[in-house]
């Protein structure tokens, strides 16, 4: 089970700072053994990728700005979002995946599936 949680309330203001926490119940190891992805999807788009972190590597996505960073505490199974600099653009439902095996090229694609996935987050940026 993997439960999205806020560290802050889902609206925020232009420029703020956003926090959120991806933590994941009834694995052990699950954070530190499995790709995760954070996944956003802003009003009328489709899934985007943003970032992703595996082992102890990296990965996010050029087309994004960059201003959002990924951490995961493998301890507490928990996997972090932060974004600063938050704009209107920003403004979507952000959720944290997991898909076992996928190949690290693809890490950033979205897959036909995935074997964690959190219940989806709101977070709007407004003035």
């Amino acid at each position: 089970q993997v439960q999205l949680q806020d560290a802050v309330p889902g609206l925020v203001k232009p420029s703020q700072t956003l926090s959120l926490t991806c933590s994941v119940f009834g694995g052990s190891n699950t954070t530190s053994c499995y790709p995760w992805t954070w996944i956003r999807q802003s009003p009328g788009k489709g899934l985007k990728c943003m970032r992703a972190i595996y082992s102890d590597s990296i990965y996010y996505s050029s087309h994004l700005r960059g201003h959002t960073s990924i951490s995961r505490d493998n301890a507490k199974n928990t996997v972090y979002l932060q974004m600063n600099s938050l704009s209107p653009e920003d403004t979507a439902v952000y959720y944290c995946a997991a898909r076992f095996g996928v190949a690290l090229t693809d890490i950033l694609k979205i897959q036909s599936s995935y074997n964690y996935w959190g219940q989806g987050t709101q977070v709007t940026v407004s003035s």
